[in-house]
């Protein structure tokens, strides 16, 4: 296959809550389970602990556990994987989504929305950087959960043409999600990614996944249902969305603007 594909594979699963080793021997077995070829493998936010604020104690460093998983998993399937961990970076938390590269380099993104509701702005420090990686031809903008209500933020200024969402997100806002992900693929013209978990956590919230790949046009091209464990690939066209980009051009009468 060419560059201008992408197979992107989404892995909807529950997460055993704060308990790193199981989390990881599951994903372990569920990416063994691959068996098409796959150019990136995406995971939920927070994939190896749950949604949790003990930032101090689930804490890992850039050589942690988690994240020579990452390596290990990305060199097996050579393919990049994209999912979020508890960092610990002179001494202030993050929620950092990692993309991991077959070679073992790698690239983050700091989720930059901290979901005050929960509390998360009292443990982890926001980011601040705007990350899009290359994968084949197409230019890839990776954000965590919360980012997703923030459209500014995930504004495409002709500079990526896949936007991806890892989630924690309940099943109790299931209806937002669900309508966001859709605004967010239309109003940027791009294919988008969205992965969350399901199963309870240890605080009582339920998580529907409702995990989803969309396509430009808002068409919902994927199969993952709610709350069911699912892996599935999916193969994005670059000429398709280039030519739906050309004929129907939005982008030439956007608004500009700078984020401060």
């Amino acid at each position: 296959m060419n560059d201008d594909f992408l197979q992107t594979t989404i892995i909807q699963t529950n997460l055993a809550w704060e308990n790193i080793d199981e989390n990881l021997e599951n994903f372990s077995k569920k990416i063994d389970e691959i068996s098409l070829s796959t150019d990136l493998i995406v995971l939920p936010e927070m994939f190896s602990t749950g949604f949790s604020m003990k930032s101090k104690q689930l804490s890992e460093d850039m050589n942690g556990k988690a994240m020579q998983w990452l390596k290990i998993k990305a060199k097996e399937k050579n393919c990049v994987i994209i999912g979020s961990l508890i960092i610990v970076e002179n001494a202030n938390y993050y929620n950092r989504l990692i993309c991991m590269y077959p070679d073992g380099e790698y690239c983050f993104y700091d989720k930059r929305h901290l979901f005050r509701m929960g509390n998360e702005h009292k443990f982890y420090v926001a980011g601040d950087n705007k990350l899009i990686i290359k994968i084949n031809n197409f230019r890839i903008r990776p954000l965590v959960c919360y980012d997703l209500r923030f459209p500014v933020w995930s504004r495409n200024t002709n500079d990526y043409d896949v936007l991806i969402y890892i989630a924690n997100w309940p099943e109790s806002r299931r209806e937002v999600w669900n309508k966001l992900l859709f605004a967010r693929a239309i109003e940027n013209q791009a294919y988008v990614v969205a992965v969350n978990r399901i199963g309870t956590d240890a605080t009582g919230l339920k998580y529907s996944g409702d995990s989803k790949i969309i396509n430009a046009k808002g068409v919902e091209i994927s199969k993952t249902k709610p709350y069911k464990e699912s892996i599935e690939t999916i193969t994005f066209s670059l000429e398709d969305l280039s030519k739906f980009r050309r004929a129907f051009p939005v982008d030439l009468d956007a608004d500009r603007f700078k984020i401060f």
